[in-house]
Protein backbone atom coordinates (compact mmCIF):
# COMPACT_ATOMS: atom_id res chain seq x y z
CA UNK A 1 0.00 0.00 0.00
CA UNK A 2 1.37 3.38 -1.02
CA UNK A 3 1.94 5.98 1.68
CA UNK A 4 -0.45 8.95 1.47
CA UNK A 5 1.97 11.74 2.38
CA UNK A 6 -0.78 14.26 3.16
CA UNK A 7 -2.53 11.90 5.58
CA UNK A 8 0.81 10.90 7.08
CA UNK A 9 1.77 14.56 7.57
CA UNK A 10 -1.51 15.29 9.34
CA UNK A 11 -1.07 12.21 11.54
CA UNK A 12 2.49 13.23 12.46
CA UNK A 13 1.38 16.74 13.42
CA UNK A 14 -1.54 15.39 15.47
CA UNK A 15 0.66 12.89 17.33
CA UNK A 16 3.41 15.39 18.09
CA UNK A 17 0.82 17.92 19.27
CA UNK A 18 -0.28 15.43 21.93
CA UNK A 19 3.17 14.85 23.50
CA UNK A 20 2.90 16.40 26.98
CA UNK A 21 5.53 18.73 28.44
CA UNK A 22 8.40 16.82 30.01
CA UNK A 23 7.99 13.85 27.66
CA UNK A 24 9.52 12.86 24.31
CA UNK A 25 8.99 10.45 21.45
CA UNK A 26 11.50 9.30 18.87
CA UNK A 27 11.02 9.85 15.15
CA UNK A 28 10.45 6.11 14.87
CA UNK A 29 7.83 6.20 17.62
CA UNK A 30 5.93 8.91 15.77
CA UNK A 31 6.18 7.04 12.47
CA UNK A 32 4.87 3.85 14.09
CA UNK A 33 1.99 5.68 15.78
CA UNK A 34 1.15 7.27 12.42
CA UNK A 35 0.94 3.78 10.90
CA UNK A 36 4.20 3.74 8.92
CA UNK A 37 7.01 2.54 11.18
CA UNK A 38 9.57 2.55 8.38
CA UNK A 39 9.17 6.28 7.74
CA UNK A 40 11.08 7.81 10.66
CA UNK A 41 13.18 9.96 8.32
CA UNK A 42 10.04 11.36 6.75
CA UNK A 43 8.84 12.33 10.24
CA UNK A 44 12.06 14.32 10.64
CA UNK A 45 11.54 16.07 7.32
CA UNK A 46 7.95 16.92 8.17
CA UNK A 47 8.90 18.32 11.57
CA UNK A 48 11.85 20.19 10.07
CA UNK A 49 9.54 21.94 7.64
CA UNK A 50 7.10 23.13 10.29
CA UNK A 51 9.17 26.04 11.57
CA UNK A 52 10.23 27.26 14.98
CA UNK A 53 7.17 29.45 15.58
CA UNK A 54 4.68 26.60 15.31
CA UNK A 55 2.48 25.60 18.24
CA UNK A 56 3.39 21.99 17.46
CA UNK A 57 6.03 20.97 20.05
CA UNK A 58 8.55 19.54 17.60
CA UNK A 59 11.27 19.85 20.23
CA UNK A 60 9.75 16.85 22.01
CA UNK A 61 10.88 14.48 19.26
CA UNK A 62 14.42 13.08 19.44
CA UNK A 63 16.34 10.41 17.57
CA UNK A 64 16.36 6.72 18.49
CA UNK A 65 19.32 7.21 20.86
CA UNK A 66 17.59 10.13 22.61
CA UNK A 67 19.72 12.81 21.00
CA UNK A 68 18.29 16.19 20.03
CA UNK A 69 18.63 17.31 16.42
CA UNK A 70 22.26 18.30 15.73
CA UNK A 71 21.28 21.36 13.69
CA UNK A 72 18.81 22.76 16.24
CA UNK A 73 20.68 24.12 19.25
CA UNK A 74 17.54 25.50 20.94
CA UNK A 75 15.92 22.05 21.12
CA UNK A 76 17.99 20.97 24.12
CA UNK A 77 17.21 24.26 25.90
CA UNK A 78 13.48 23.80 25.29
CA UNK A 79 13.63 20.25 26.65
CA UNK A 80 15.59 21.37 29.73
CA UNK A 81 13.00 24.11 30.34
CA UNK A 82 10.41 21.32 30.65
CA UNK A 83 12.50 19.48 33.23
CA UNK A 84 14.07 16.93 30.90
CA UNK A 85 17.64 16.12 31.82
CA UNK A 86 20.04 15.75 28.92
CA UNK A 87 23.02 13.70 30.02
CA UNK A 88 26.70 14.25 29.39
CA UNK A 89 26.44 12.11 26.26
CA UNK A 90 23.90 14.64 24.91
CA UNK A 91 21.06 12.15 25.26
CA UNK A 92 17.65 12.15 26.83
CA UNK A 93 17.16 9.03 28.94
CA UNK A 94 14.31 7.49 27.00
CA UNK A 95 13.47 5.07 29.80
CA UNK A 96 12.54 8.09 31.94
CA UNK A 97 11.09 10.55 29.48
CA UNK A 98 9.55 8.55 26.63
CA UNK A 99 5.82 9.21 26.44
CA UNK A 100 3.45 6.28 26.36
CA UNK A 101 0.29 7.53 24.62
CA UNK A 102 -1.63 4.49 25.90
CA UNK A 103 -1.34 5.53 29.54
Amino acid sequence: MKLDKIEFTHAVKDIVSEIPPGKVLTYGDVAALAGSPSHARLVGKILGSIGMDSVIPCHRVVNAQGRPAPHWDAQADLLRAEGIIIGSSNRVKLSLYRWDPLL
